[in-house]
């Protein structure tokens, strides 16, 4: 059996994706390695997915000057020489990286130790850490097909989406519904904001909260620290910083989702059929990453885009009610997404991949695979 090390964080986007594909590979007796940083962040969410965890120096990459640029130059660096130490031990057979400025120096010793790589992209545009990967990556995954046009890769591009978790494609309504003790008789709206640039939202849906909860349930997934006092609620209104083994249910439960417009979030409410409102980053705030994925989806029908910049509590109201009333229309338009079977993908992308590590260093396909 083979040995795979899977890298990536900073964020749960950039190791959460990851976890399917893990859960498979080593269901099949394949041995899984993940390396992340030091900071602990990424040992939480892998440690009952991958057999080993380790950590090494990160050092965060910017766009923009800083002077902290200067410090973390110096601890990318120091990321570099410790994977290629415990890649030179280890020995893998082929690297998964989910991108994030965690997985550049493992990306990088791979391509000294001549282990193949394999880059999933999120984004309809890269990540500055996947984009410096490119020299160094065997083949391309990207959750859009869209990403595939711009994102200049010239190796093999493969649409394959996003693994989904179980939770997620088997969450049950009913389910939901009874872990929020709620009636069907009114519509569910489920807000959540994620952990970045949580506040604002928070602030807006608050505010909005009184009047909506008239006419509709709202469950307000707020953040770590950011739920408002109970004794604040509207009757009609349940506030939780997160959800973890009830999230499936709650959201198969939703009748309406506004969300953040994070990828890997857009690639779930989309493959889910889930009618819902983005209210991306704005520019100022993020690389405006998700603003490219929210226009690309609503370009396509699939999605109504709020502008953060001009959010407020009244127009947040108007468009829930507006996409309350054409939720049938939604439900449509989103059934022309196509939901590549993202994790037999990249696994299958892996095992080719370990085959031809086995069969020679250095190997590399001769030319694009042509999956759905």
């Amino acid at each position: 059996m083979s040995h795979f090390v899977f890298t990536g964080g900073g964020t749960a986007g950039h190791v959460v994706p990851a976890l399917p594909v893990m859960a498979v590979l080593r269901r099949n007796g394949h041995r899984v390695t993940f390396i992340g940083s030091n900071s602990g962040y990424e040992a939480r969410l892998v440690s009952a997915a991958a057999d080993r965890f380790i950590g090494v120096p990160a050092g965060k990459l910017r766009r923009y000057w800083s002077w902290q640029n200067l410090r973390d130059v110096l601890f990318v660096l120091a990321g570099i020489v410790a994977s290629l130490w415990h890649l030179g031990r280890l020995r893998p057979q082929a690297v998964f990286s989910k991108g994030g400025f965690v997985s550049l120096p493992v990306v990088l010793a791979a391509w000294c130790w001549r282990v193949p790589v394999i880059v999933h992209e999120s984004d309809t545009s890269p990540g500055l850490a996947n984009r410096l990967a490119y020299p160094f990556t065997r083949t391309l995954c990207v959750n859009f097909p869209i990403a595939a046009e711009q994102l200049g890769f010239r190796g093999p591009v493969v649409h394959v989406g996003t693994p989904l978790r179980d939770a997620l494609l088997h969450g049950d309504a009913v389910r939901g519904r009874t872990r929020l003790d709620l009636s069907a008789e009114r519509p569910l709206v489920l807000v959540t904001g994620g952990s970045l640039g949580a506040d604002r939202l928070n602030e807006v849906v608050l505010t909005a909260a009184p009047e909506l909860t008239q006419r509709v349930f709202l469950v307000h997934i707020c953040g770590p620290g950011k739920c408002p006092p109970v004794t604040e609620w509207p009757v009609g209104y349940e506030a939780f910083e997160f959800l973890t083994e009830d999230w499936g249910d709650v959201l198969a439960a939703a009748d309406l989702v506004v969300s953040r417009a994070g990828a890997n979030t857009l690639f779930e409410l989309l493959a889910l059929r889930k009618p819902h409102i983005l209210v991306p980053l704005s520019a100022a705030v993020s690389r405006g990453d998700q603003i490219e994925n929210a226009r690309y989806s609503e370009a396509q029908g699939y999605s109504r885009l709020l502008d953060d910049d001009s959010l407020n509590s009244g127009v947040l109201i108007e468009t829930i009610d507006g996409e309350l009333a054409t939720l049938d229309d939604r439900r449509r338009a989103m059934q022309a997404f196509t939901v590549p079977p993202a994790t037999e993908l990249i696994v299958e992308l892996l095992l080719e991949a370990a085959g031809e590590a086995v069969a020679g260093p250095g190997t590399r396909p001769k030319q694009t695979k042509d999956k759905p």
